[in-house]
């Protein structure tokens, strides 16, 4: 194929993406009611799932958001919903990125690579999972709660709850993608199980400063819950070079 007829089949790729994305949008924006009370506010109040599992080793509690802002609660609605739509749109548009690159690899990279396209978009979203189910709930918990002294009262701007929501959620699902990384370049023998374990105790402090670059906010609290599953990512991924070493 011609420079052009690639920049062609890219554009289709695009399109075919773009598409899926606008329905979604669409659909999530008129849900408005079911997407923020049982979805997006649900982790600000007690009766969340996570906490009703930990009602023995918590307090009730229940944050009331203020909007400040005209415009805020529609740009709000707008930015969430596109948030939600590429989220869901994920797994389709790693497809159609492996139908664009796939033609362009050698044999033995298309064996690795297609392996852990699905696997990628199954991580995606157990990453997403984890950071609504785990992560930002805790962090909503502690922060939201979190006093210096009575006097001063906990006022959480909807903006605020909302930035904190989408960027726990998108870093936590991006981050998951690392044993997906692993694979591959396990499979194409740039990376082995006895690198990882070499390279382990430096491997936990990087993850530990990435951790701290991507946490919304700079406490500890929060670095210490995106740590925690990052560091389980990298133990996961020497799993699997290890598997990947015994098969070789």
């Amino acid at each position: 194929m011609t420079f052009w007829e690639h920049l062609d089949e890219l554009r289709k790729v695009l399109f075919r993406s773009v598409i899926l994305f606008i329905i979604l949008l669409a659909v999530i924006f008129l849900n408005k009611s079911f997407v923020f009370e049982k979805i997006i506010f649900a982790p600000a109040s007690s009766d969340f799932i996570l906490f009703r599992l930990l009602k023995n080793f918590s307090e009730p509690f229940s944050l009331e958001l203020i909007n400040i802002e005209l415009s805020s609660q529609f740009f709000t609605h707008i930015s969430v919903s596109a948030t939600l739509a590429f989220i869901l749109s994920v797994p389709f548009i790693l497809h159609q990125l492996w139908t664009f690159i796939k033609p362009g690899l050698y044999e033995k990279e298309r064996r690795a690579v297609n392996v852990s396209f699905g696997f990628a978009a199954i991580l995606f979203f157990a990453g997403v999972l984890v950071g609504y189910y785990f992560v930002f709930p805790l962090t909503v918990r502690f922060l939201g709660t979190y006093q210096v002294s009575e006097l001063v009262e906990n006022q959480i701007s909807l903006k605020s709850y909302i930035s904190m929501f989408t960027r726990l959620i998108l870093i936590m699902g991006l981050v998951f993608e690392m044993p997906a990384l692993v694979l591959i370049l396990s499979r194409i023998g740039v990376l082995s199980k006895r690198v990882m374990k070499k390279y382990r105790k430096h491997a936990f402090v990087a993850l530990v400063i990435i951790a701290a670059v991507i946490t919304p906010s700079g406490d500890a609290f929060t670095l210490f819950i995106v740590s925690a599953p990052l560091y389980l990512l990298y133990e996961f991924s020497v799993l699997i070079c290890r598997d990947l070493d015994k098969q070789s």
